[in-house]
């Protein structure tokens, strides 16, 4: 399985601590698990946790990069926090890539306000989704029902509240990916 965590700087610590080291126990290779940012290297979350990361605009503006982590890898997850989210959302190289890697139907999971970005990639029309409380009307108002649930899995997209409910969220996710079968 390889999976790409997108971020930005002041992420909610435990949202990308907890996926990141989870999906690497799923893999052979460290290099399997990437995580992009707005920054390449060392950069860190509200609380202050450090990790290292690619740059998402030279990742995603590539066109061979691109399609590489398209064609790939297997899972996308999108952690919250709110800062680093209504950043991240303004990244229209990012919102496409989100549209891109959804027509195609790989397994996408978003947690707290990780929502945020699925709506703007317009991914979440008629779906059902859970996310932060405080967002429960952009949610509603994008086409999407939210759903107050530690998790909800519609389609392709796997969703929970909030850090509280990190491990159910991963579980799910990753096993969506071996019920596919599209695990590289």
């Amino acid at each position: 399985m390889k999976a790409l965590i997108i971020t930005w700087t002041g992420f909610q610590d435990q949202e990308v601590v907890y996926p990141y080291y989870r999906l690497r126990e799923e893999t052979s290779n460290a290099e399997d698990v990437v995580i992009m940012s707005d920054v390449i290297g060392r950069f860190h979350g509200i609380m202050g946790v450090n990790m290292d990361s690619h740059a998402l605009t030279e990742e995603l503006n590539n066109s061979d990069r691109r399609e590489f982590y398209l064609e790939q890898f297997d899972l996308l997850v999108i952690p919250g926090g709110v800062k680093a989210l209504e950043k991240l959302r303004q990244e229209k190289h990012v919102t496409s890539f989100i549209g891109e890697w959804n027509s195609r139907g790989k397994v996408i999971a978003s947690t707290c306000h990780g929502a945020q970005l699925l709506i703007s990639a317009k991914v979440v029309a008629g779906k059902k989704l859970s996310a932060y409380y405080s967002i429960e009307d952009d949610v509603n108002n994008a086409g999407a029902t939210y759903i107050n649930a530690p998790v909800v899995s519609d389609g392709n997209i796997v969703s929970s509240p909030h850090y509280q409910w990190m491990g159910e969220w991963m579980h799910d996710a990753i096993d969506l990916v071996k019920q596919r079968g599209n695990a590289t």
